[in-house]
């Protein structure tokens, strides 16, 4: 409690007097009630929030309700909070850049009258991003999506459109989805969508409900608009404004799209694009394809932990706080951001971003010098984008000269290397630098503010237009400068006539209340007295002194204000040119941007490869319709690089028609799942263009990469642990192509062995011989490892299953402590036996418990494999288990079983009577006892 008095004490203080409150409380009752808005009033000194938004940010903020106060009283009273401005700013970074589930209001006023002057929601940050980033780089541009859903009997046409406040990019798309939307969350995922707009549904039908589920995985903020918003009408004469360019292709464009431009109609008037005169002609528009990139969806950027988290220990917890060493202020960050969202599929693209890595990797020196240039770069695309939308002041023109006159340094350190890929930097890199900075374009810019702006004046931290510039303000300029002098020679001449000494003496002060005045001390005060009373008007006696003017220093101090002041309006009106102008040159700046930024993320992988105590590898890239996954002493990234790790790398061989499936069992706390974390990450990383942590890698390009490792308890949405395992399995099944990757872990789990069982067999069924994309699929059902050994029954009836095998993690188990010590490697074959009673004692379980669970265990165990694990087999002592069947045994009595329950289910039983039906089953059961006469596993089945 102490933490939270010490907080109420640094709370500014509610001063309202009584009919200031009244006016205010009458104020806000005329608000309208909307749940996710938190609203907060400037004060001028503080902000307040009230009602019920008070009381969310005394329990989520300062963390107690001591925080608040009441405003008013009795039945009219209101809960109130104070925040300071530093606050404010913290809470405003967290709703809109953290959370996605609350808008954020500002009003400015007194009394009763206050106005709304920002708004902003986590999609669109609006005129917050001044507040959020003004010591924060922008790591994420925030990207707002509508959608425009057709159910229909196929399934549901999908109407999609987004914008990126940032880039200034409009996109357009329509697709067609699944019942559990894959697409759109794929795409959600991709973009990194913040904000989602979507028609108000009358009925709220059940797929309504699944489509709003998908949005909440991705942790996009619905906002619901009437259904009157989302119409294409006058959106080609809208887009003509927005748009840069002819107005052909933008009508080609929106043509080609069914739903989509009512979607983007919608997403025009709630972003309120066309208010903004500063948004015309700046945007551009285009079609956005699923098809480009690699497709993710919430889980598998969960499972394979590929963006930060609030939670994590440290920023080696994530791929994105693994890889960003990025030089650049922020630009580098988002690119990285989205290439890890957007990993490639195109073979020569992947290359040529693994060529440049390589480049960096092998030339050291080149690498260090282009990031000790990088360092130096601004924010290019945020600054750009407050230029054109006129927030920005000359500090902004300044640090974007700073950039680019760093522009031929980092020319120059490219153009010195002389390495195999110097063709490819040249038509990447030194070609469009050189276009960029001929005599037409950055040149032109550097010229503006070298002659525009006083470069000297940056040193004492002013951004001032230099007087040689304009005119009118040297004139001007002049003029203060000889006012300031005539000051002066007055200021020599009065302490003359009072032979009062200059400065130690009679000072010359300015300050706002009076201007120009001369000051002396009260000792010195009694010398001059005689002469004050008759040649002076003494202002004002204070303990610091006495200060007096006369006529002249009075005529002269007005004149210097009034020039002052008019220097400052030219000053103010030059700067407005100046940063118009700068505006024009945003065709020179994007490009330049979209260069440094990508020079800047394969700079971080490269310095990310050669750094690491165990180098990273470039991985060979094959088209997905050949090749294998073949990574050889591959590690994960993010685990080796904790303090604490020592890593134990591992092989895996996923390879067509032998290992496309791969069993993988083992104990708990083993590696399993660490294993096949990596494989996922390992394969991402090759396709966002990065080097590997592996010794050597083949990867076959994969389309998407589905995971399913672990759900928690989802109840706020009703769902339990095991609903969300089968919601996720099914997109899986639904989503997957024989492209994709398939990494499971643990399925099954959250219900009965046996029902858990039967789910994890046929969904591995269905993967193998439908699907057959490679998958990683790890489990303690040590009954699916049978799988593998389908494909060696010779029985005529016996599924032929190819390309399923076998793998597990070792342990080995001390004969005489029967201690189990994790080995960490990943080796082939099966698992015998489940190792959870070995871990409950790592866990430090009473003795009594611990015997009672091997003796339980034992009684029920009735299954196991051919034994992998090496261990004293007087660990088995004592031991109740029942005869061991071999993998064909099984295999081959899970066939007939199999062919009996077929049967049993083609019997026409609704055209039989009751006799015949149990004469027909009588015999499919008196077959099946005669192929349990030579198979011990069917007997056990019987």
């Amino acid at each position: 409690m102490d933490g939270n008095f010490d907080e109420q004490n640094k709370l500014p203080e509610l001063k309202l007097d009584a009919k200031q409150a009244q006016g205010f409380l009458s104020f806000f009752k005329t608000l309208p009630n909307d749940a996710r808005a938190v609203r907060f009033f400037d004060r001028r000194d503080y902000y307040t929030a009230h009602g019920e938004n008070a009381t969310f940010i005394a329990k989520t903020y300062y963390r107690t309700t001591t925080a608040l106060r009441q405003l008013g009283s009795g039945s009219d009273g209101l809960s109130s909070v104070t925040v300071s401005k530093n606050m404010f700013e913290t809470i405003a970074r967290d709703l809109l850049l953290e959370r996605t589930d609350h808008t954020l209001e500002l009003y400015e006023g007194s009394g009763s009258n206050w106005r709304l002057v920002k708004s902003g929601s986590p999609g669109n940050l609006g005129s917050f991003e001044d507040v959020l980033f003004a010591n924060n780089e922008m790591q994420d541009t925030p990207v707002v999506v509508a959608l425009l859903p057709n159910f229909r009997e196929n399934g549901c046409t999908i109407g999609f459109s987004y914008v990126d406040l940032t880039k200034r990019v409009l996109g357009l798309a329509e697709f067609l989805d699944d019942s559990h939307f894959t697409n759109t969350e794929s795409a959600l995922v991709a973009l990194g969508c913040k904000e989602c707009l979507l028609p108000i549904e009358s009925g709220k039908s059940s797929e309504c409900r699944t489509l709003n589920d998908a949005l909440t995985r991705c942790g996009v903020m619905v906002t619901e608009r009437k259904k009157t918003e989302f119409k294409a009408r006058d959106l080609v004469q809208d887009l003509g404004r927005l748009i840069k360019g002819s107005i052909e292709p933008v009508r080609d464009l929106v043509s080609g799209f069914e739903f989509a431009p009512a979607a983007l109609g919608a997403l025009l008037s709630y972003a309120e694009l066309l208010a903004d005169e500063g948004n015309y002609g700046n945007y551009s528009i285009r079609r956005y394809n699923l098809g480009s990139y690699m497709r993710l969806d919430s889980a598998a950027m969960r499972a394979l932990n590929v963006l930060e988290s609030r939670t994590d220990a440290n920023k080696n917890f994530s791929l994105f706080g693994l890889m960003n060493r990025t030089c650049t202020a922020g630009m580098g960050k988002r690119l990285l951001h989205m290439w890890l969202k957007q990993p490639l599929l195109d073979v020569s693209e992947i290359n040529s971003r693994l060529d440049l890595v390589q480049a960096f990797v092998e030339d050291t020196e080149l690498r260090q010098a282009l990031r000790q240039h990088l360092k130096r770069i601004s924010d290019i695309e945020r600054l750009m984008r407050n230029i054109e939308k006129t927030r920005a002041g000359l500090q902004h023109v300044v640090k974007l000269y700073q950039s680019s006159i760093r522009i031929p340094y980092i020319k120059s350190a490219l153009e010195k290397y002389d390495g195999q890929f110097s063709s490819l930097i040249k038509e990447r890199y030194l070609d469009p630098f050189e276009l960029l900075t001929d005599d037409d374009h950055l040149n032109k810019f550097i010229s503006l503010v070298e002659t525009s702006v006083d470069l000297d004046q940056l040193e004492n931290g002013e951004y001032m237009i230099s007087p040689s510039y304009d005119d009118a303000l040297a004139a001007l300029k002049n003029e203060q400068e000889s006012l300031e002098l005539q000051i002066r020679n007055l200021h020599k001449q009065t302490a003359f006539d009072l032979d009062l000494p200059v400065d130690k003496a009679l000072k010359l002060d300015k300050g706002t209340q009076f201007g120009h005045v001369f000051r002396i001390t009260k000792k010195e005060e009694p010398k001059v007295r005689k002469k004050l009373s008759t040649q002076f008007i003494v202002l004002e006696t204070r303990k610091d002194g006495v200060k007096f003017t006369n006529t002249k220093l009075k005529k002269l101090g007005d004149q210097y204000q009034n020039v002052l002041e008019e220097y400052k309006n030219c000053q103010k009106e030059l700067v407005n040119r100046v940063v118009q102008t700068t505006a024009t040159f945003s065709e020179v700046f994007e490009p330049l941007a979209g260069l440094l930024s990508e020079l800047d993320v394969l700079l971080s992988f490269a310095d990310l490869a050669s750094s690491c105590p165990t180098p990273y590898t470039r991985p060979e890239i094959t088209p997905g319709d050949v090749g294998d996954i073949v990574l050889e002493g591959s590690r994960h990234p993010c685990v080796e690089a904790q303090d604490w790790v020592n890593f134990i790398p591992n092989d895996c061989r996923l390879v067509r028609g032998r290992s496309w499936f791969q069993i993988i069992t083992g104990p708990n706390m083993g590696g399993k799942s660490t294993f096949i974390r990596q494989v996922g990450v390992n394969i991402l990383m090759a396709q966002v263009g990065s080097f590997v942590p592996c010794q050597k890698a083949s990867i076959s390009v994969r389309d998407c990469i589905f995971a399913r490792v672990g759900a928690g308890d989802c109840q706020l949405r009703g769902v339990s642990t095991f609903m969300q395992e089968m919601l996720e399995t099914a997109s899986i099944l639904k989503g997957a192509t024989d492209k994709s990757l398939i990494i499971i872990d643990e399925l099954g789990r959250g219900t009965s062995t046996y029902d858990g069982f039967g789910l994890a067999w046929a969904i591995c069924e269905h993967i193998v011989e439908v699907i057959k994309a490679p998958t990683l699929f790890a489990t303690h059902f040590h009954e699916l490892t049978a799988l593998a050994h389908e494909n060696a029954n010779d029985e005529p009836q016996a599924k032929q299953i190819v390309g399923v095998a076998n793998y597990h993690v070792s342990a080995h188990i001390d004969s005489s402590s029967r201690k189990l010590t994790m080995l960490y490697k990943v080796e082939p074959g099966a698992c015998d036996q489940s190792f959870g009673i070995h871990v409950a004692e790592f866990a430090n379980f009473p003795e009594s418990v611990i015997s009672l669970a091997r003796e339980k265990a034992a009684e029920l165990e009735d299954f196991s494999p051919t034994s992998i694990i090496s261990s004293d087999p007087r660990q088995e002592e004592g031991s109740k288990r029942k005869r061991e069947c071999d993998p064909i045994d099984m295999s081959r009595g899970a066939a007939k079983a199999h062919k009996f329950l077929k049967d049993f289910a083609d019997l026409p039983l609704e055209s039989m009577d009751l006799k015949q039906a149990l004469q027909q089953v009588n015999k499919l059961k008196g077959d099946l006892e005669k192929d349990a006469v030579n198979c011990y596993w069917l007997r056990q089945f019987l």
